[in-house]
């Protein structure tokens, strides 16, 4: 980890917080790199099962750092894109708490992410056409497959922000919260998650990720490997005889 990323880890959830307040969380090499070896550990650590990112000091993240970038500085990490995430992000489920503005680069790693806690106030945006730049962290790849794409195109060429209200309406943001509860909420989501079987947590994340590219028809077949997987583990066992015997099941991750 580095100065400007702080990463927690209980009861089967770890919280990645992007701290550099004074800087509006923006991000700077050494902040992708932090976020890049978090996302590393939480895919490394059987005992965690979901991951939420938040930003620290009321704003998500103000996207790349333009101060570093004039001085020739890097926000992209090799192989993960821009802030270490944009990429490749987790293989386990990604929840962003986003408080105050999500813009640019910061936008985007919301966008990285498979579900999203957002305060009243929050508010989105991918500005970089009024900054002489494209928004190629995967912005523009993904924001029309959330959005309706009148609504994805006038974002992404106005320029404007987008408010938490009309995110959440459109389906960009799963559920709203007060000013300064996105986290609390956050938390709660992923303690839903947390409490499920890990292998099975997992493997159903990267299916339901990867059947939005799967050419119609191809389903089935693509996932059967993962299924197959699931349907012989410890815990699918576990799920089953805990079922019959009425108590909460105990599970291994295997």
């Amino acid at each position: 980890m580095t100065e400007s990323v702080r990463t927690e880890f209980e009861g089967g959830v770890a919280v990645i917080t992007i701290d550099r307040p004074a800087a509006r969380n923006a991000i700077d090499r050494a902040t992708a790199e932090g976020i890049a070896a978090a996302v590393d550990e939480i895919d490394s650590r059987p005992d965690v099962t979901v991951a939420i990112i938040t930003g620290a000091g009321g704003t998500f993240c103000a996207g790349m750092d333009l101060k570093a970038f004039v001085r020739g500085g890097n926000s992209m990490v090799r192989g993960r894109g821009f802030a270490g995430i944009t990429e490749r992000p987790p293989a386990k489920p990604l929840i962003a708490a986003v408080e105050g503005w999500a813009l640019a680069g910061g936008f985007e790693i919301v966008l990285s992410a498979d579900l999203v806690v957002a305060s009243r106030t929050a508010k989105f945006g991918i500005p970089e056409v009024k900054r002489g730049l494209v928004a190629a962290a995967g912005g523009l790849l993904r924001l029309p497959k959330t959005l309706p794409y009148q609504l994805a195109m006038e974002i992404a060429l106005t320029g404007d922000e987008l408010s938490a209200e009309v995110a959440h309406r459109h389906g960009v943001v799963n559920m709203l919260t007060e000013p300064g509860a996105a986290l609390d909420g956050a938390r709660q989501l992923a303690a839903r998650i947390a409490a499920n079987a890990p292998l099975a947590v997992r493997t159903t994340k990267q299916i339901v990720a990867s059947a939005v590219d799967w050419p119609s028809g191809e389903g089935f077949r693509s996932q059967a490997d993962a299924v197959k997987e699931i349907m012989t583990s410890a815990d699918a066992r576990e799920g089953a005889v805990a079922f019959a015997e009425k108590r909460p099941p105990i599970w291994q991750g295997r």
